[in-house]
């Protein structure tokens, strides 16, 4: 697979079968992605991997507790501005849309939403956690290292959808994975084989052209 190739095809699944993933394979993807920029050769990432019984137990404790705990970092910035604002609810208007779940379906909504607590049934669930001393540069890295992990995770045949939805639960989270009291939970992500019959997805989320935030300077 082309790298412009994974890049163009990679899309935030939200349906997968439950098909197990072979341990050697997302070790593979976990381990080669660690090929990411860091600044200073700091890898910054702290990786955790749960599936079986370990990623039940953490659901149902998440499922247990449905309004989540203290943010460690808010997911987005309060009263968001354009056209940033826009851009979210659009996103928001058309993927419900997609499954069919009008605006006035509140229930069908929440519903939809809760399946972020689920993986949206994937078999693995990953999360990327960061020293809480270190500062935006590592949390660049670490971006760059989940991106890295999602394109090998489609060459690999598989899919994914990164998930800050996860954050939500920094205490339930760290008991879990034995997390250091001097790391955070940045993100999760969900890993596995996309259903590819779920109308979901089937949906792909909008990207601005790029004369809309493109500049190019001093070029002939």
């Amino acid at each position: 697979m082309q790298v412009s190739e994974a890049v163009e095809r990679r899309n935030s699944v939200r349906a997968f079968k439950p098909d197990p993933v072979r341990r050697a394979l997302v070790a593979h993807i976990l381990e080669h992605a660690a090929r990411a920029p860091s600044g200073g050769n700091l890898q910054p990432w702290r990786i955790y991997a749960l599936t079986g019984e370990p990623l039940a137990a953490l659901k149902a404790d998440v499922t247990a507790n449905p309004r989540g705990e203290n943010l460690d970092l808010p997911i987005y910035p309060p009263q968001l501005w354009e056209p940033f604002r826009t851009r979210r609810f659009d996103n928001g208007e058309q993927l419900y849309a997609a499954l069919g779940v009008g605006r006035e379906d509140k229930a069908g909504r929440l519903q939809w939403f809760a399946r972020n607590g689920a993986f949206f049934g994937a078999p693995v669930g990953v999360f990327f956690c960061l020293d809480r001393g270190l500062g935006p540069p590592q949390w660049a890295d670490l971006g760059m290292y989940m991106q890295n992990v999602m394109l090998l995770a489609l060459e690999n045949g598989l899919d994914t959808c990164a998930q800050r939805f996860w954050a939500r639960w920094p205490n339930t989270i760290a008991r879990h994975l034995g997390l250091p009291g001097d790391h955070m939970v940045v993100s999760g992500m969900a890993l596995g084989y996309a259903d590819a019959d779920h109308a979901i997805n089937n949906w792909r989320s909008a990207r601005d052209p790029a004369d809309r935030w493109l500049e190019l300077q001093g070029f002939d």
